[in-house]
């Protein structure tokens, strides 16, 4: 398991600036509904390398794990969601399991502001760490979660959590788990 040093750089965005960030790109960040599921896989679609799961667990995701989902919106097209869920046997860890930018999106820092949305509400109270796995392949993902540990001046280490054997005859990359903090919840 590697440790990386703490990073000193920008402080995190409050909500407000978030909030305010997102509105100058005519973005809306939202908790998701039950009625996302179907734009949420369709935007998950559009944006390999991620897993495409099945439209049923998005359904799900939206609904039941609403408190710790977020979908980006510009006007009615789904441009940004982001799953994630307190992991039960650690709920001081938020695990991220899935990101998607649209691809008229990416590159204007969304998938960190859907992050910090979601960390400065009421549903990720405690949160002092954030894990999620990236495959090597994914340096996008793994930006996002290395600029959030330097802006957070956290800590992060990694360990494969899956190799490729795990995954047996499917052609899949080994995951990295990208493990973050401790780290000061944003200011709300």
């Amino acid at each position: 398991m590697a440790i990386r040093p703490r990073a000193v750089l920008d402080r995190p965005m409050t909500q407000a600036q978030s909030a305010a960030r997102a509105a100058d790109a005519g973005i809306v960040l939202r908790r998701p509904q039950l009625t996302d599921g179907q734009p949420v896989h369709a935007l998950v679609r559009r944006c390999p390398p991620l897993d495409l799961n099945s439209s049923y667990s998005y359904f799900l995701l939206c609904s039941h794990h609403a408190d710790t989902c977020v979908v980006a919106q510009r006007g009615e097209a789904t441009v940004g969601f982001l799953s994630a869920y307190r992991l039960p046997q650690a709920p001081h860890t938020l695990f991220v399991w899935q990101v998607a930018v649209d691809a008229s999106t990416r590159g204007q820092g969304l998938a960190g502001r859907m992050l910090e949305e979601l960390l400065a509400g009421p549903s990720c109270a405690g949160v002092h760490y954030v894990e999620t796995t990236v495959s090597p392949s994914n340096l996008a993902s793994r930006r996002v979660f290395v600029r959030f540990a330097a802006q957070r001046q956290a800590a992060w280490q990694e360990e494969v959590f899956l190799s490729r054997a795990h995954f047996g005859s499917e052609a899949h990359e080994e995951e990295i788990l990208l493990r973050i903090g401790p780290f000061t919840p944003s200011p709300t």
